[in-house]
């Protein structure tokens, strides 16, 4: 009554008062698409009425926020809302709920572990929408879409520190007998009927220590974890056909399996594993070298149950598989294995974190064994596979180190020859027999050269970056920007004259054709990799992770360069040597059809695990050393990179326990700049497993704080890095 008489302020109307609501659960929670470390968090949305049957838990939607359309999920419906006041849901931009309750749960489970935001992890797991294939699928085209049913995920929190960071044995619980099983064809047998014979072979284990009980564990249904060393990389006992034998094993107790290989060759050579006892139906590939339409193609199908069986590179491992009963991972040491986006988890313990939420399979296997893998078994979270001597003599083939007190009394000069007297001889017996192996640490011609008077290495007058030789003619190119250097001239001392400090796998292919006349020169390198050649005599020149397939086998191998890999300055320098040598030996005949490896380094712990063929003692030792020093994997590594202040005030917000080592900061190579910009600094942290899930919550929680301000510089947080020491 006192305000009577008074005209009172007009408000603006509400924009979306008008808007009929969902009648039941009229909130949507929203994950939105964006890169901002503040973002990563579920956003409320109200739901209109024509968008209730579309917006279910997992599609894809479009939503306006900060006054721009953004792209996001829906990750679960809800009631009630915290707040007062909701903006709707835009647009639902296709009905497909790609997002499952399972993958949902590993997104945030992997973003906690990584320091990083659930929508970077999304972009890997989920491909691209493809708009034809979508429309197919709600027209029911994929077998079982119609009747897939999505639960809504809620705002569950990440899970914890996951398998990666177990202190004791996991619970060993099998996965139950009765699950629904996949509706691809040949899934012959269920649950806990006992052990599952895979069609079409023997027990490819046979002769590996536990390899029998992993398989009959499961297929009775159980989840065994297991760390394999394979022998062979061809033939009938090679590790694509044991890994093929394990997925068939899978298959047949009613569950789904998911394979992780590094690259294309590795995928294509378990593909035709797997396709020679599994009906074509019953599996797919999931890469994205395939393209969209392909890629995405095959998403729906293991979306909608069609089939269950999934191979793949590093995104394969976020397959939403139904009832999912093994996980492989080949050759996890390789680096391929690590994602090149942020948060640059690696496909690993993507895995592991996935088997532990799932209560699922895990098989780890390679040639040679990683020190991660070590750490799980000293920890008794898994259990090696591994062959018994016997079958290693009868398998593998004959180590020859041209550093050995004997080989060096032979032939003094070895050590300063890039190909020895005894490699030259050994190639020429085993070119009669068949192909011979060169394997090489660099491609190019001439990747690295240095004046000839003051040895200092020759740069680009442009970035500073190294100049190469990248042909026979002396053309010299930067490496860097590729600008052509026609007029050299030292930095340092004025000198014109050039020499070779590395060779690549063009010179070398040149030199042993000269060496060798009539004898082919195959060269497997840089963009012309190779992933097979005949079985007939020639020399086939590949670089480290480049060697080709001999269906019959190498009749030898020599492996050149062996002190430049083992020179870079790297902690695994010595582990991703010795692997490398293992898969290019394991391509080799054994050594009672005369096969042949002759290795040139002369680092004696490397190069006898080598000679007597013992990649378990090796990475047993490496491991040691690791926890006397306290290095990665013995400790989990977060690395910090950004400008000096920033990276400084950033540490010092961070409030880390006393347990954490902090080393730092540091610039960081001042090669990985070009032009006169500031280096960045880094420090590292060292955490202790135990502290782990605490520290990296608290680094990824005040790095969306600083986001959110905008107070400071931003910085890069890495977990796990495997090139930063």
């Amino acid at each position: 009554s006192l305000l009577a008489g008074f005209v009172g302020k007009e408000r603006a109307p509400d924009p979306y008062s008008g808007v009929e609501l969902a009648p039941q659960l009229p909130v949507a929670q929203v994950l939105i698409d964006s890169t901002l470390p503040h973002l990563d968090r579920l956003f409320d949305y109200s739901v209109p009425a024509e968008l209730d049957a579309l917006a279910v838990p997992g599609v894809r939607v479009r939503v306006r926020f900060a006054g721009q359309e953004l792209n996001g999920y829906i990750a679960a419906r809800a009631s009630v809302s915290e707040s007062a006041r909701l903006t709707p849901l835009g647009k639902v931009l296709s009905p497909v709920p790609v997002l499952t309750p399972e993958i949902l749960q590993l997104a945030q489970a992997v973003a906690a572990r990584w320091a990083g935001s659930v929508s970077d992890v999304l972009r890997v797991a989920i491909p691209p929408r493809v708009a034809k294939l979508d429309k197919e699928y709600a027209a029911g085209a994929f077998a079982g879409a119609a009747t897939l049913e999505v639960a809504g995920v809620g705002t569950a929190g990440t899970a914890g520190a996951g398998a990666a960071e177990a202190t004791g044995p996991g619970a060993a619980g099998t996965s139950g007998a009765g699950a629904a099983g996949t509706s691809g064809a040949g899934a012959a047998g269920t649950a806990g009927s006992g052990t599952a014979e895979p069609p079409g072979g023997g027990d490819l284990l046979k002769g590996y220590r536990n390899g029998q009980a992993f398989l009959s564990h499961l297929g009775a249904g159980g989840s065994p974890r297991g760390v394999l060393t394979a022998l062979k990389g061809y033939g009938p006992h090679s590790w694509h056909r044991q890994l093929a034998q394990a997925i068939a094993v899978c298959h047949a107790s009613g569950r789904g399996a998911v394979a992780v290989v590094p690259d294309q060759r590795d995928l294509l050579l378990l593909e035709q594993a797997v396709a020679a006892v599994l009906p074509a139906d019953s599996f797919v590939r999931l890469t994205a070298e395939d393209g969209p339409t392909p890629r995405y193609r095959s998403f729906l199908r293991v979306l909608s149950g069609e089939v269950s069986v999934v191979l793949g590179t590093r995104s394969a491992a976020y397959a939403p598989v139904a009832n999912p009963g093994l996980f492989c991972c080949w050759d996890d040491g390789d680096d391929l294995h690590v994602e090149r986006r942020a948060p640059y988890q690696h496909s690993r313990d993507v895995l592991l974190l996935r088997s532990e939420q799932q209560n699922a399979s895990l098989l780890l296997a390679g040639h040679a064994r990683s020190t991660e893998a070590q750490r799980l078994l000293n920890q008794g979270w898994a259990q090696p596979i591994h062959p018994e001597r016997t079958l290693t003599r009868a398998l593998a083939a004959r180590v020859i180190s041209t550093s050995d007190s004997f080989e060096q009394q032979r032939d003094p000069l070895a050590g300063l020859a890039r190909l020895p007297q005894r490699a030259w001889q050994s190639a020429k017996q085993a070119l009669s027999h068949g192909p011979v192996l060169v394997q090489v640490a660099r491609s190019g011609y001439a990747p690295s050269l240095a004046c000839q008077r003051c040895r200092e290495a020759a740069r680009c007058r442009h970035c500073q970056g190294p100049l190469m030789e990248t042909t026979a003619t002396g053309m010299l190119q930067c490496r860097w920007c590729g600008v052509a250097e026609a007029d050299f001239s030292c930095a340092t001392c004025g000198f014109r004259m050039l020499r070779r400090v590395a060779v690549g796998a063009a010179r070398t292919a040149e030199e042993l054709g000269k060496a060798f006349p009539g004898v082919p020169v195959i060269s497997s390198a840089g963009d012309h990799v190779k992933a097979e050649v005949p079985d007939r005599p020639a020399l086939v020149v590949a670089t480290v992770g480049a060697e080709p397939l001999a269906p019959a086998g190498y009749a030898a191998a020599l492996l050149l360069d062996g002190d430049s890999l083992l020179r870079r300055e790297s902690l695994r320098a010595g582990e991703d040597a010795l692997r490398r040598w293992f898969n290019a030996a394991a391509l080799v005949r054994p050594a009672e059809n005369g096969g042949t490896v002759v290795v040139t380094a002369q680092d004696p712990q490397s190069v006898g695990a080598l000679v007597r063929w013992d990649p378990e003692g090796f990475a047993e030792r490496e491991l040691q050393l690791r926890q006397e020093l306290g290095l990665p994997p013995a400790v989990r590594i977060a690395s910090i990179t950004g400008a000096q202040d920033a990276v400084d005030a950033f540490v010092a917000q961070s409030d880390l326990p006393p347990s954490v080592r902090v080393v730092g900061p540091a610039p960081v190579d001042p090669g990985h700049h070009l032009g006169g910009e500031d280096p960045d600094y880094r420090t590292l942290v060292f955490i202790p497993y135990a502290a782990a899930a605490t520290v990296t919550a608290r680094l990824r929680s005040l790095k969306a704080a600083n986001a959110a301000k905008r107070s400071t510089t931003p910085v890069q947080i890495r977990c796990d890095g495997l090139d930063v020491l």
